[in-house]
Formats: C-alpha cells, structure tokens, sequence
C-alpha cells in the first residue's frame, strides 16, 4: 500500500482547522486536512461570527455572502427564563449570522490544502524517522488535532473524552423555515435572543438568519437537560416568537469551557486546536472564534519551529493561549460570595440593560474589548 505523506495532517476541516491549513499552505507547507465527515455537513450551533473574526479570516464579505447566509446583527434580547427583560441596541452591525453547514464548508474549500474527506482517524504510530503513520497510510512530520469535542488526537494526546471533564451540553434544532411557520415567528434577524436558566446553569436562544431559524439550550452537565430544552421551546412558541410545530428533533453537541478544560495542547510532533483543545469562552460557550483564534496562534508557532516539531519547540503555542484567553481556572468575580447571595445578584444584574449590554454581550458574547488577533 501507497503512503500519503505531507508536511501537516490536520484531523478535522472545521474553523480550527481550516484556518491553520490556510495559513501552513501560503506559507508553502503541504497540508492534508482528513475528516471524518464529507463538506458541506450538518453542523449544530448557534452561528454567528463578529467583525473581529471577518478581520481575523480576512474573509471577502462579498465573495461570501454570494449564496450564503449572512445575517447582519445590530441589537440583542436578553431575559431570564423565557421572558425579556433587556433590549440593546448598538445602532451599527456588531455580529453576522452564519450557517455552519456553508461557513465550515467555504473555509475549508479555501484553505487550498489537500483533503481527505469521510475518512475516519483510526491509529497513530510513531516511525523511525520521527514521523507519524496514521492509519497506516498517511506520514506526517507533524499532526494537529482539530476534531472538536471528541477529537481523537486529543484522546492520543491523554485527554479523558467524557470522564473526570466538567462540560456543557446543548441540543438545537436549525431549518429553513416555511410561509406558515415564517408568520408564526417573531424573532428578528438583525435581533438574536438570549434566555438565561432561572438557576445561571446554561442558557436558551433563538436566532433567525434569513430565512433560517436556530433555537437551542445549552447547561451544564447533561441532567435533564432534554426536559429544559422542551420547556424552553414551548414557552417560546406560547408567546409567539418561535414556530410551534418544529420540524425534525433536537440535535445534542458538547464543549469544553476554557477555565474548566485541562487537556494536553502539545506533544512531539502533536498539537490541538478550537474545541479539541476546550477554548469556548467561560462565559458564553462561543466557540468560533477562539477556534480561529488558535488555528492563527498554532500557525505561527509551527512556522518559527521551522521544521523541529518536538514539544519543547512547541510551547511558545501553550504560551499564546494563555496570554490571549488568560489563565485555566480563573474564578468568576461574585464565586467567593455565599451560593444564595450569589444567585440573587446575579439575577438582579442580568435584568438591568446596563449589565446586559456591557457585561453579558460587551464583555462575555462579543468580546468588544478584544481586538482582532495580529491586528
């Protein structure tokens, strides 16, 4: 049997990885991105993507839009359990609705690397020449894990996939919406909402993008959550904001938050990247951009490490995230306070519009303050 061999394999074509093959193959590497999946796939997730990561992807907004959805935001809803209680309105685009299913799909299809699609990761074996053989077939100097939540060089890498990691389950339903059901929803594009868990364990939203309609939960842990996630969409469908015949059923999905992850990022000749790594923002879940955040920061490090690929040659990775999303671990401002004192607070916060603009969507959805990564 024929070996494939390459510079880099990248096990997942997501946002992560996409981006990272981008900028390894400009630079002249060859790149092979494999996926277990064949693109444009089905992916669950809320969808939207700010001004910073347009700067960050150097994304042709025009090139993109062509047959694509690409839903400009100017204003938000935020409530606690499925009633408002906020709304913000910025005056200008601060986000941009996507459809993971065409985003991942575009990405990867401009990364220019070669792809080896519906191709699952099945084993990795170092060879005597400090290559990896994967699956028997595919030689790489240097293999990056960019699989997700599940991502199985991760799971090479030492992470326990499922055990002893504190993560955040969702369930959502996206489709394009008929005549009937589009008059039976009162969602705005150009306004997502956010609903907060009563007990600040997770939270709902509902989004349009075009024609589209997103409406999913997430919470921590798993525990009935399938019971929130019906609860949450009756109550909205009785007040008129979403369809009350959803078609098809809830699809599930889990992440890592970044202050309660702690996988390996790095080994000799292995490197993770976006969810595999657990990058989601602590406060809101968003997950896209870090993932490109550190495809672009792997990147950079793979390039300086000019072809030594060993894990001391690697850490200068390790280091950029700690600098650009802070420290694991970090305590929330209000954790030292009493759990009841805690709950009531923070309760009280969420429903003034001052906190809702500049903490819960400035500062946790946004990430205003933040500017593009190398900008």
């Amino acid at each position: 049997m024929s070996v494939d061999s390459c510079d880099v394999l990248i096990v997942g074509g997501g946002p992560a990885g996409a981006t990272c093959a981008r900028v390894l193959k400009q630079a002249g590497l060859d790149v092979l991105v494999m996926d277990k999946s064949v693109f444009p796939r089905d992916k669950v997730c809320a969808g939207w993507i700010t001004p910073q990561v347009v700067a960050e992807l150097d994304l042709d907004i025009d090139d993109y839009r062509r047959g694509r959805v690409f839903q400009p935001i100017d204003s938000f809803i935020t409530g606690m359990g499925e009633r408002a209680t906020a709304a913000v309105h910025y005056g200008k685009v601060v986000s941009y609705g996507i459809r993971r299913c065409e985003f991942d799909h575009y990405l990867l299809e401009r990364s220019g690397a070669r792809l080896r699609l519906g191709e699952t990761w099945k084993s990795m074996e170092r060879q005597g020449d400090g290559r990896w053989l994967v699956n028997g077939e595919v030689a790489a100097a240097l293999v990056i894990g960019a699989g997700g939540h599940f991502c199985p060089v991760a799971r090479f890498l030492g992470a326990h996939l499922g055990k002893e990691e504190r993560a955040i389950s969702a369930q959502e339903i996206e489709f394009e919406m008929d005549e009937s059901q589009a008059g039976q929803c009162a969602v705005s594009g150009e306004r997502p909402e956010l609903y907060f868990c009563e007990d600040l364990k997770g939270y709902g939203w509902c989004f349009r993008k075009g024609n589209y309609l997103n409406v999913g939960l997430g919470r921590e842990g798993n525990h009935r959550l399938a019971e929130h996630v019906q609860t949450f969409a009756r109550s909205l469908a009785a007040q008129g904001r979403i369809p009350a015949d959803l078609p098809g059923k809830f699809k599930g999905h889990a992440y890592l938050l970044y202050a309660h992850a702690g996988r390996p990022v790095i080994g000799d000749g292995v490197l993770i990247i976006g969810d595999a790594a657990g990058l989601a923002y602590t406060q809101s879940g968003e997950g896209i951009r870090p993932a490109i955040e550190s495809g672009l920061m792997a990147a950079a490090n793979i390039l300086a490490a000019d072809r030594d690929y060993r894990r001391e040659r690697l850490t200068h990775y390790e280091a950029a995230l700690r600098a650009r999303f802070g420290e694991r671990g970090e305590a929330p401002a209000l954790a030292m306070l009493p759990a009841r004192l805690r709950l009531a607070l923070a309760r009280a916060l969420m429903q003034t519009q001052w906190f809702a603009r500049n903490v819960v969507l400035d500062r946790w959805f946004l990430h205003a303050q933040l500017p593009a990564l190398y900008s």
